[in-house]
């Protein structure tokens, strides 16, 4: 923590070329600064329940009424905020929430945004997460009421030639409605090689020059012999539309790993991992930024991509990126408080340690709930992603071979059901994501800490496990006791 009688670090922008985008930029981190300067790194536990309950019991305030398409997103946001608070829901608290969730769904398939609206990929994956934390099997419970035949159907009518999906009938490509299908997908167990064929090399097709990921890009097809004929997408040239972005890029790069197990082991799409991890460690704003993330280049820093940005890195670890640096730099002395000893506890590729001070001391509101940056005020889908990035700085969830092979070994068989080694394959890649023992750091009191959450769904690891092992009909191995987190 900055000491009041310590000089503020020299900003981030000292070009001597003022424009409205450096002063503000200058204006912020001295916004920032000063809250650091007055705040501690502790976790207002209460005043964000009770900002979450009062959303979820008393409704929304009005001015919430703009978000009438995204109700499904409102509830997840506040359910899963509970749970990363390691707050669990009462019942007739769920049951409320679950006969309004399936409410949203739609005759033909899918979730929409509201009741009446049209199915749509961004909120069947909010409802479908939203029944993973309150749903449950059985008559009433949401999970066996989800219409999984009619769900796949609407996935493959979204379906487009060049392995891209519309995020609703009649609606544009989006990686992030992509992400969204694959995981509805994963969690309910309706993968199959035609659901996905192409998927990969569209998301490659989305890589920009930076490293992150566009939104899009944009599809080349070869001539067509006759009207009979199928269009045909060419590998080159494919566009990618716009410049890279943090949500989309979080987007692109769990769906790459969701759909990694199942490429070719030759001819396969790629994508470049060093230059995305590159542009990802950028995204961390400077000590003038207290180590927040922001979303695109030479934009300002923004609560909400502690998650979007600060999540990555657990993906890339998947895909064979080292989590940690060889020399990890002391965090400087005027960052600590009186009773802490200079460590240098963060020694992975992004700053633990600067993420979680930057959501602790800048990004709560005094009145509970979480947001953008000071003087924002808190709303839903900050609470929750500040929350979520908190979690992924705290804890480091990685693929563990020895999940994986225990796992493997207790699954059942069920021949059956077609692809059933798909099957096999997307449950234990999903659920092999295991906490390191002994690499939590908690800054702050031990109050401060919350629950891990899956890198690529963003539910709990328990509720990850409880819904699939659900829908995939399997028993689940128990996993082994860790041990307690560091304090820092």
């Amino acid at each position: 923590m900055t000491s009041v009688n310590q000089p503020l670090p020299k900003h981030a922008l000292d070009d001597e070329y003022p424009t409205k985008t450096s002063a503000l930029q200058r204006e912020t981190e001295d916004i920032l600064q000063a809250h650091v300067a007055q705040g501690a790194p502790t976790l207002d536990r209460s005043a964000h329940l009770q900002f979450l309950i009062r959303n979820l019991v008393q409704g929304f305030p009005a001015r919430y009424i703009s978000q009438d398409a995204s109700q499904p997103w409102l509830m997840y946001w506040t359910l899963q905020s509970f749970s990363v608070l390691q707050v669990a829901v009462d019942p007739v608290n769920k049951q409320r929430a679950i006969d309004t969730i399936m409410a949203w769904q739609h005759p033909d398939g899918g979730f929409a945004g509201g009741s009446g609206q049209a199915a749509h990929l961004l909120p069947t994956y909010a409802s479908i997460c939203s029944l993973a934390i309150v749903g449950r099997p059985g008559p009433g419970g949401g999970w066996d009421q989800i219409d999984r035949e009619k769900l796949y159907k609407l996935f493959m009518s979204l379906k487009q030639p060049d392995g891209s999906f519309i995020v609703s009938e009649h609606g544009e490509v989006d990686v992030r409605g992509i992400y969204c299908l694959l995981v509805s997908a994963y969690l309910v167990d309706i993968l199959t090689p035609e659901l996905i064929e192409d998927t990969a090399a569209f998301i490659a097709s989305c890589q920009t020059y930076e490293g992150g990921f566009a939104s899009a890009s944009h599809p080349y097809y070869a001539a067509q012999e006759d009207k009979n004929t199928p269009l045909q997408c060419i590998s080159s040239p494919r566009p990618n539309l716009g410049e890279a972005h943090g949500g989309y890029t979080y987007c692109a790069l769990a769906a790459w790993v969701l759909l990694k197990p199942f490429l070719p082991e030759e001819g396969a799409p790629s994508i470049d991992v060093k230059r995305l991890l590159r542009w990802a460690v950028n995204m961390q704003g400077s000590e003038t930024e207290v180590g927040g993330f922001r979303g695109r280049t030479n934009k300002l820093i923004d609560g909400c991509y502690s998650w979007w940005g600060g999540g990555e890195f657990a993906l890339l670890e998947a895909l064979g990126v080292s989590g940690h640096r060889e020399h990890a730099p002391l965090r400087p002395q005027h960052e600590a408080g009186p009773t802490e000893e200079w460590v240098g506890s963060d020694d992975s590729v992004f700053n633990r340690d600067a993420m979680q001070r930057f959501i602790l001391l800048t990004a709560q509101h005094p009145a509970g709930g979480l947001r953008d940056k000071p003087p924002k005020h808190p709303d839903a889908y900050h609470t929750l992603y500040c929350l979520a990035g908190l979690s992924v700085a705290q804890h480091r969830v990685t693929q563990s071979p020895a999940r994986r092979s225990e796992l493997r070994s207790a699954w059942t068989p069920k021949p059956e059901i077609k692809y059933d080694m798909v099957r096999k394959t997307a449950f234990t890649e999903a659920l092999c994501w295991s906490e390191e023992e002994g690499s939590s750091i908690i800054i702050g009191p031990a109050s401060n800490r919350v629950n891990a959450s899956h890198p690529l769904f963003n539910l709990t690891m328990t509720h990850s496990e409880g819904i699939m092992a659900h829908f995939y009909k399997q028993t689940l191995p128990k996993r082994f006791v860790r041990a307690p987190p560091k304090v820092a």
